[in-house]
């Protein structure tokens, strides 16, 4: 006789078959796997690969469907650990079946939705205000676009790759607002005779300010030749050129090895003998990098003194009130970029995997109330 058993398991359909049997001695004998969980997971890194692992009691081993075809060949496991690669972005039912026998089995089914990258959900947060602090301006990247009343792209590869001998192409198709969040995407692609492209966004002549607290939330990209940057530049700076405007870097990171858990602070301005000036801090995670979740990167801006943070933790600090750092005394404008080379980084490698993602979740800028 044959014996067909459901079960429920949390929101999934838990479906239980018994094979036919002899008699009702034998079958009543069979016991069928119970308490079967599977999680089944996307990696962040790779999304298009996915991993099963599966758990039951009284099972003796496991079949797993990744639902990417209808001769998909299924993979067989005995720990209940199976992994695959999706060729294409959708969504796909997985199945996994804990066995007793080939033909007695029960099972559970889940959807999972490949995506060309993930966003992630963790990490640190700031708050939306402050004691004394008014928020004067912010972003949260929420629809679909760029929001052109705040933001303009700068296009190209600038004049000697933007002083840095910079491999990249900037332009607008790199750009891309999507749940809630801002996403520039360095891509190893030609364009204009380059060999990479990216973008650069701009608040300049839109939105730009002296003094405050600025608080940046984002997830960085990472590997050998990539330099994400969220920095800010004095607003005079086409009457008085870099580096006498000025210059304040939020945050840089230099990617490869160690550099991907480890950023800088630093900045730029003219010395009273003419030439370039800067002072640099930097930071660094003590597990993991500044791609696997979001962190926070702000600077508190005074009359007397820049500091920087990472995640409200202080790791430098200048004090402006020197009469040749007078350009940090003025207003100053946001930029947004992913450089791909130049002096600092060096070129990628091949190691360096593409594309790579700087993610930015909010921009908000707090000043003292009058």
């Amino acid at each position: 006789m044959k014996k067909h058993i459901a079960f429920a398991l949390f929101s999934f359909a838990l479906l239980g078959l018994a094979a036919s049997c002899s008699d009702d001695e034998a079958s009543a004998t069979l016991t069928l796997p119970s308490n079967l969980e599977a999680a089944v997971t996307v990696d962040a890194k790779a999304p298009s690969k996915v991993s099963v692992v599966a758990t039951a009691k009284d099972v003796n081993f496991y079949t797993v469907y990744f639902g990417d075809s209808d001769t998909e060949t299924p993979t067989r496991t005995a720990d209940g650990k199976a992994s695959h690669t999706y060729a294409k972005l959708g969504t796909y039912t997985v199945r996994v079946q804990a066995h007793t026998t080939v033909m007695d089995y029960v099972t559970v089914e889940k959807a999972v939705e490949v995506k060309e990258f993930l966003i992630p959900t963790s990490g640190h947060q700031t708050p939306e205000s402050y004691d004394g602090m008014t928020l004067v301006w912010r972003d949260e990247f929420n629809g679909t676009t760029l929001n052109a009343a705040d933001w303009t792209h700068e296009l190209g590869n600038g004049v000697d790759g933007w002083g840095n001998n910079e491999l990249q192409y900037y332009r607008p198709e790199n750009t891309q607002v999507k749940e809630g969040v801002l996403i520039i995407t360095a891509k190893k692609e030609s364009q204009q005779g380059y060999d990479y492209t990216s973008s650069r966004i701009v608040t300049a002549a839109k939105k730009e300010f002296r003094y405050g607290r600025i608080d940046i939330r984002a997830v960085l990209p990472q590997g050998k030749g990539i330099w994400p940057a969220l920095w800010m530049l004095g607003a005079n700076y086409q009457t008085d050129p870099w580096p006498k405007c000025g210059e304040i870097d939020i945050m840089e990171l230099v990617g490869g090895g160690d550099g991907d858990k480890t950023v800088h602070g630093t900045a730029h301005w003219e010395a009273g003998d003419g030439s370039k000036a800067d002072y640099t801090g930097s930071t660094s995670l003590e597990s993991g990098t500044f791609g696997d979740e979001f962190h926070v990167f702000s600077i508190e801006w005074t009359p007397e003194a820049i500091t920087w943070y990472v995640d409200d933790e202080q790791f430098h600090v200048i004090n402006i009130e020197p009469e040749d750092l007078n350009e940090f005394q003025k207003e100053f404008f946001f930029i947004f970029n992913v450089a791909v080379g130049g002096n600092w980084p060096g070129s990628p490698d091949a190691n360096t995997m593409f594309p790579q993602r700087m993610m930015v979740d909010y921009v908000r800028v707090f000043q003292q109330m009058p």
